[in-house]
């Protein structure tokens, strides 16, 4: 009950489909108690006829309007089953809309620390049993044990009229059957949550290995996939049998107690009938009665068991919607994962911060995504409007770790950062990420057409726009060939663009962005040698009055930065201009020592730095 009420007060937007179905069970309850009391009319009319204390013609009539008023009753019973069956489906319907709805928001709210720790599959089974399991279980609560509920109410209320004792043991099915209920929930939830477990990692996988199917056949995996994959359904099906064991023996014992109960109420009532208490009308009356409150004890089993899995499914649900918002997020966002129906959400493209200086500052930075581990340690960066920062060194030094803080996904331990001139703890993340254009060294696209894609910073933006910034990007000639061009469809992740194609749609995407800000994390690397010059002019003029913070790949696309700032050991080392740092002995001079070497100790000592030489391989569209 307790699942039950929670469920309503986080949809109690719902309240008119929870009262319509209230209303809907109280009229289905009271037609179901009519078609007894008629077959008792029925009854005693016919035994007053056969015994000759009423003519068989006068009897006869009695009949034919009890028979047309137990249709009656028995075709309204249908009518409303159905009315109520609608009503709960719509209900069901809007409460998974609302349950995923804030589910979504939730995660979406989530600081990116949380992510780190999860698998995306998992997520996703998350939500489709959790939920999954809590509207089925309010659709057969609502269609069809809540009005065999109330129904049982009114048996209990009738049979105390007639004979109290009745009453009383009708009223001992419930809390003897919830007390056996009881004895059996714990250990059985156990159960189902090591199931659950095994079943979101299997989900989990699986969802990986579709996404990067292309891996997995490259190395020749995918009879180990599916072991693995075989082998953790294997395990539930193993975890099932003492599970449905346990349940089964105790619903035995459970049928059995009822079945007790069942067999001294007819007895009672047989009796009291044998003994003229009853007449043969009000036999079959209490007999129909007392059928009519087995079906919701007998029910009881299947919505148990329904409500077991959906509170264990649901453990899962709140303890996502429990997890702490990014101290930053957006109001809305927040709002619609606290909201009790399907929010309003206002679509418009967020406005970026105006110029300021500085136009980035990091100013004693320390981080750490793990306690005690810190990446970067008392970093001082500060870039002006307009100019352009590359940042340098070794693979895992922290330059994409300063990225990342400056997209606000994570915070830092200490010190401060500021964008535009204002202090990132006094911006929403809706603010610091729409003050900041990106092109990542992965370009992520998203399942849809090329045009929508570009767009995604700007979903307003118009068709001569997104040519224009195609155009800056290199991809115009490319898109245009495709026979459905700008709407061609790149399939998930951009599956159907080489890699080439889809940095270039990401570069446009940044450019469409228009942002004062502007990150380049190995923004070319994809690129050949024709594209990345091409790229490059476009970014050229992108970077125009805007201040750039780059991780470079190849010492050429740095050499006309204003500062260089490099990195050792997630500290920064020296900061200067190209001029000053080739002469000053540190690591950006030993870049371009080992540029120009071609021993192979200096060629790995500078992959080691991320740097793949200035002679980028050609590429095929």
């Amino acid at each position: 009950m307790r699942l039950l009420g929670r469920i309503l007060k986080t949809t109690s937007a719902l309240w008119p489909y929870y009262l319509g179905i209230i209303v809907v069970s109280i009229v289905i309850a009271a037609l179901s108690l009519l078609s007894p009391f008629i077959l008792r009319e029925a009854t005693d009319s016919i035994v007053s006829a056969v015994t000759g204390s009423n003519t068989v013609d006068a009897v006869t009539r009695t009949i034919i309007f009890l028979a047309l008023a137990l249709f009656v009753a028995s075709f309204l019973n249908t009518v409303m089953t159905n009315i109520g069956g609608y009503i709960g489906d719509v209900m069901a319907s809007r409460m998974r809309q609302i349950l995923a709805t804030r589910y979504y928001a939730k995660l979406l709210a989530l600081p990116q620390k949380y992510f780190d720790n999860q698998v995306t599959g998992t997520i996703i089974a998350r939500l489709d049993r959790s939920i999954n399991g809590i509207t089925q279980f309010m659709q057969s609560f609502s269609n069809n044990f809540f009005p065999m509920l109330i129904t049982m109410v009114a048996v209990l209320i009738i049979s105390a009229i007639f004979y109290w004792p009745l009453a009383i043991l009708l009223a001992m099915l419930f809390p003897i059957y919830m007390w056996l209920t009881a004895l059996t929930s714990k250990r059985w939830q156990k159960y189902e949550g090591e199931k659950n477990h095994e079943i979101d990692v299997a989900n989990g996988r699986f969802a990986e290995v579709v996404g990067q199917v292309k891996v997995v056949k490259s190395f020749v995996a995918e009879t180990r996939e599916l072991a693995d994959f075989g082998g953790r359904y294997g395990k539930t099906v193993a975890i099932t049998r003492p599970q449905s064991g346990w349940w089964h023996r105790m619903d035995t014992l459970r049928g059995a107690a009822l079945n007790i109960i069942f067999l001294a109420i007819h007895l009672l009532i047989f009796y009291r009938t044998l003994h003229g208490h009853f007449t043969i009308g009000d036999m079959v009356m209490l007999i129909q009665l007392v059928t009519m409150a087995q079906q919701p004890v007998y029910m009881m089993s299947y919505i148990v068991d329904s409500a077991q899995r959906a509170i264990a499914g649901s453990r899962d649900y709140f303890e996502v919607m429990a997890q702490q918002v990014e101290p930053t997020a957006n109001k809305e966002l927040v709002d619609a994962t606290l909201a009790s129906d399907t929010p309003r959400i206002s679509v418009g493209t967020p406005a970026a911060l105006p110029a300021g200086e500085p136009a980035m500052e990091f100013k004693n930075v320390t981080f750490a995504y793990e306690e005690g581990k810190p990446v970067i340690s008392d970093v001082s960066i500060t870039a002006r409007h307009g100019e352009r920062i590359a940042l340098v060194g070794e693979s895992g030094g922290g330059k994409s770790t300063l990225v990342n803080l400056l997209l606000g996904l994570y915070k830092p331990n200490s010190g401060s950062l500021a964008v535009c001139g204002v202090d990132v703890k006094d911006l929403t993340s809706e603010e610091l990420r729409a003050s900041v254009g990106v092109v990542f060294q992965d370009a992520s696209l998203f399942s849809g057409s090329i045009a929508e894609n570009i767009a995604y910073g700007r979903p307003g933006a118009t068709r001569e726009e997104i040519i224009e910034v195609a155009k800056k990007a290199n991809a115009h000639e490319f898109i245009s060939a495709f026979p459905e061009g700008y709407e061609t469809v790149v399939g998930e992740r951009g599956l159907k663009l080489s890699g080439g194609q889809k940095q270039r749609v990401s570069v446009a995407r940044a450019m469409l962005k228009d942002a004062p800000l502007l990150v380049l994390d190995e923004a070319t690397s994809a690129l050949d040698t024709k594209s990345e010059q091409a790229v490059q002019a476009g970014l050229e003029q992108l970077m125009e009055n805007r201040t750039t913070l780059m991780i470079a790949h190849r010492l050429s696309t740095i050499a006309g930065v204003d500062t260089i700032v490099t990195i050792q050991n997630g500290r920064v080392e020296e900061v200067g201009s190209p001029t000053e740092l080739a002469v000053s002995g540190g690591i950006y001079s030993e870049l371009l020592r080992l540029t120009n070497s071609t021993a192979e100790a200096d060629r790995e000592r500078l992959r080691a730095f991320g740097f793949t030489g200035d002679a980028p391989a050609e590429e095929e569209d």
